[in-house]
Formats: C-alpha cells, structure tokens, sequence
C-alpha cells in the first residue's frame, strides 16, 4: 500500500471512532466566540476563592504536609486544622486590608464545628459556595439517589444558615459523578466550579436546563502548586501575577474570567500571606487594573444570567 493509502486508511480509521463522550457542552474555540462586556465595560473578572473545610480525624480523604498517600494521622489533622484556626483569619485580614471581596467553599460540618468561621465570611458580605458536608468524603461511587439526598443536605443546612440558597457549587477535589450537574440543576443552583476547560463561563446541558460552568482554577491553586506539586510560595504568587498580567492584555480581545483557589492551611501561613499580599497589590496596582472586575463567583454567574441568549457558550 502506499503512503497515501495509509494516510486514507487512518483518516477513514478517525472518522470512524467513536469515544465515550459527556454531551455537556460543544466546542467552540474562544477566538470565534461572541464579544461582550462585564458590568461598568470591565474585561477581567477576578474572584478569589478559599476554602472553610472540615476533616475526619484518622479517618476519611485528605492531604498530608509530608507526601501525598500517606496515611491520616493527629499530623496532618492538625496540619490541616491550623487552617481553621489561624490561616484563615489571616486570609481574612488580608483581603480587609486590600478591601478585596471573595467566595468561601464551605463544608456544612463547618457551621457547627468552627462557626466564628463561618460568622466572620458572613460578616464581610462573602459568598458562601456550596462544597459539601466535609472535605473527608466526595461524591464518587455515590449512587444517584444517595447522592440528591447529600446534595439536598448541603443545601439545606447552607440555607438555613445563610438565609438563602447557595448559587454555586464545587465539590470536594473538584470530583464530580455522572449525575452531579443534573441533581444540581434540579437543586436550583446557578453554577458550578467542577470544569476546567475554559476562560470563560460555558453553559453545561443538563437534563433539566443549562446550568453555568465557571473558569474552575486547577491551575492558579495553592494547594495544587504547594501540596500535589510541590512548588514553593515564591513560584505560586509568581504564577498568580503573570496569570492576571497577561489577562489583563487579553481581556482587551475577549471577557475573562481569573479564578484563584486559596486554602487557609496552605496560603494562611504568615511567610505566604507576605508574598499573596505583594502579588495581590501588584494586580491591584496594574497599569490596566481599570479593566479588572473584583467579584465573586454568584456575581459573575448573574451577569452571564443576564446576557442575551447565543453570548455566552452554550446558550
């Protein structure tokens, strides 16, 4: 055979493939997208998002400060725990300080065991971004039914304490089933942080009507970089700063969104809030900071809500 029948036979060969496949949403490549503006004519959305969670002790899910798969143990129970305890009010601090909103993945289990926690995001006027009942399980294996009863706890418990639903969701390791986007929809919520495949928010098909997937940071996240990665501080605000200058020059041809995924027991910790504080200002201090829209995920989620249908993907 030669060279060009082998060259028909491979293509004939990919035409037929069939992969499994989500059915969520389409590809369109962002070049060939619809044009539009965030509120006031701004380009780049930036929301910062930390994380009020809860583990098991000596049991369940959860990170270690030495190597990953390491067994859980008092160590990194209270590794982790410091971030309740003191990381998180430093975080805090720190965006008081910058006057700087943010979103909160919270773990319902927080509400009772560190409610001063959950009292201080309140009291700021932060979101409150449904991430399950603890960071010691996730959703996977779960059967559908199981999983609308977790997902309904979660949603009620918020409810109860906040006054209102939550509009988004994101789960625990960001490990979704093949359910969770439908069960969500149904719940009545908004968005999502689960997909990372995209800069901009994309409407995701679910049995019950569209429901926002939101820029989900997998990237610019302290404890990929810090924890799964093992980078250290210096290299994650470098990251964080070069991520927002060449968005910043970006979002001059398309509308973007900057997600950054802070854990208190990671970026809480005094020598990395000295340097989250300088490439915060950085940003702040942008020569086109004007274009840059300061917010959280439900805002983003409504402006989108708001646009004309055929502007955002998947509408």
């Amino acid at each position: 055979m030669s060279g060009a029948g082998y060259a028909r036979a491979g293509a004939e060969g990919a035409d037929s493939l069939r992969l499994p496949r989500h059915g969520r949403y389409d590809y369109l490549p962002l070049p060939l997208r619809a044009d539009y503006d965030w509120p006031g004519g701004r380009r780049l959305a930036v929301t910062l998002v930390a994380h009020a969670e809860w583990f098991a002790f000596g049991a369940g899910l959860g990170d270690d400060p030495a190597k990953p798969g390491e067994p859980q143990t008092h160590r990194n129970y209270a590794w982790r725990d410091y971030g309740n305890r003191v990381g998180a009010w430093n975080l805090l601090e720190l965006l008081d300080e910058l006057r700087l909103p943010a979103a909160h993945c919270v773990d319902t289990l927080v509400y009772r065991e560190a409610p001063a926690l959950t009292d201080a995001i309140r009291a700021r006027g932060d979101e409150v971004v449904a991430h399950g009942r603890t960071a010691a399980e996730t959703l996977r294996g779960l059967w559908p039914a199981d999983e609308a009863r977790l997902l309904r706890e979660v949603t009620e418990a918020i409810t109860r304490q906040e006054g209102r639903p939550p509009a988004g969701w994101k789960a625990a390791a960001m490990r979704e089933t093949a359910s969770t986007p439908d069960l969500l929809k149904e719940l009545g919520y908004r968005y999502l942080m689960d997909w990372p495949m995209d800069d901009q928010p994309v409407w995701l098909r679910t049995r019950s009507g569209p429901i926002l997937a939101l820029p989900a940071p997998v990237e610019v996240d302290d404890a990929v970089h810090v924890v799964q990665r093992r980078g250290d501080v210096g290299a994650f605000c470098d990251m964080l700063v070069e991520q927002f200058d060449e968005m910043i020059e970006q979002s001059a041809r398309h509308p973007l969104v900057m997600n950054v995924s802070l854990h208190p027991h990671v970026a809480g910790h005094p020598f990395r809030v000295r340097g989250l504080r300088d490439a915060l200002k950085h940003c702040l201090q942008h020569p086109l900071a004007g274009r840059a829209w300061w917010c959280r995920p439900r805002d983003v989620a409504g402006h989108c809500s708001a646009l004309p249908p055929g502007i955002v993907p998947g509408s």
